[in-house]
């Protein structure tokens, strides 16, 4: 691996991502929609496109022999056909450029989304199956890209798949915020009885395991055409995180509740009334998100820790006193 390509290399982990690559001495490029919000690393080519243009992409990867793929439609709520041609057809385009140019190497960001369903899902491993009936348009369509991805695995292109959950850590300017606004101001509730546990994965231990993952595709190819949990290794349980994070920095802790069921069937109403009065904005409880918040979710990294050789090196305490520390700095 010399030279990397990190498509979508402008959000919170592909900034991450894109200094290590740097600080490990790695020729860089960055393509994406939008520039750095913060200092641009010296040395890195910035590329301003979509990956939705095939051309532009087939024109940005020519003489690299890696690429990471971070860019996506993310979110629970949208235009179907929105998701569809950023994370299906544009990573078909990620692909065919990939071919076109005889880059050796891809990594794609996947989600441990593809798997829920709407019960609880604990230690389980790769080998569960997708999901039958799939929440939200995002997992849909990244379930569909992933597969694409690893079916795609070759000789002249390895391909491998990570399922990171729930990142965090310095530098996300978008979900920290928006949980420290709203539990500020009282806007949290617990759905279900709170006794859910979840899988996080700090920032640091995810950049590990994409350069990990993309190593891997250059050495021993292990897991090659296989896709990969990620985590801290341990779940936490949810809401207690949470009111931990929140007593540190002297916010309220979210103590009412709302039961599992009567969230999702609200969900369920709130989908179907912004989908007929074709309301943008996204609702303030979908399905997806009462099962997010409801059940447990956490993933063994049993195949990670034998063929990637990722072992979490930041614990969540030493993660939780790093982010305390760069939210006062940031006074968010």
């Amino acid at each position: 691996m010399q030279r990397v390509v990190v498509l979508g290399g402008s959000g919170f982990v592909g900034r991450a991502l894109v200094q290590r690559l740097v600080g490990d001495g790695i020729e860089t490029a960055v393509v994406a929609r939008s520039g750095f919000s913060e200092a641009e690393p010296s040395g890195v080519r910035f590329l301003s496109g979509d990956i939705g243009d095939a051309d532009f992409l087939k024109n940005s990867l020519a003489g690299y022999d890696t690429v990471i793929h971070l860019a996506s439609k993310s979110g629970i709520w949208g235009d179907k056909n929105e998701y569809y041609a950023t994370n299906v057809v544009g990573t078909q385009n990620v692909l065919d450029a990939c071919r076109a140019n005889n880059v050796a190497a891809l990594v794609y960001a996947s989600t441990p989304g593809v798997v829920y369903q709407k019960d609880d899902l604990c230690g389980v491993n790769e080998r569960t199956p997708y999901a039958r009936n799939f929440l939200c348009d995002y997992v849909r369509t990244k379930a569909l890209a992933e597969q694409m991805v690893l079916a795609a695995n070759s000789e002249g292109l390895k391909t491998i798949a990570l399922r990171p959950h729930l990142i965090w850590g310095p530098g996300d300017f978008n979900l920290i915020p928006r949980l420290l606004g709203q539990a500020r101001c009282r806007q949290l509730k617990r759905v279900g009885d709170g006794h859910n546990l979840v899988d996080v994965t700090f920032i640091d231990n995810a950049v590990d395991a994409f350069v990990l993952a993309a190593k891997n595709l250059h050495g021993s190819a292990t897991g090659a055409g296989k896709p990969y949990f990620i985590s801290q290794g341990e779940p936490v349980n949810l809401w207690n995180w949470l009111n931990k994070f929140f007593r540190r920095l002297d916010i309220p802790i979210v103590e009412e509740s709302i039961p599992f069921q009567k969230a999702y069937l609200m969900g369920m109403l709130m989908e179907k009334t912004f989908s007929f009065a074709r309301i943008k904005r996204e609702p303030c409880i979908t399905r997806f998100l009462a099962v997010q918040l409801a059940k447990s979710h956490w993933f063994s990294i049993e195949n990670a820790n034998r063929d990637l050789g990722y072992f979490p090196r930041v614990s969540t305490a030493e993660g939780i006193n790093t982010i305390l520390q760069w939210v006062n700095k940031n006074e968010l």
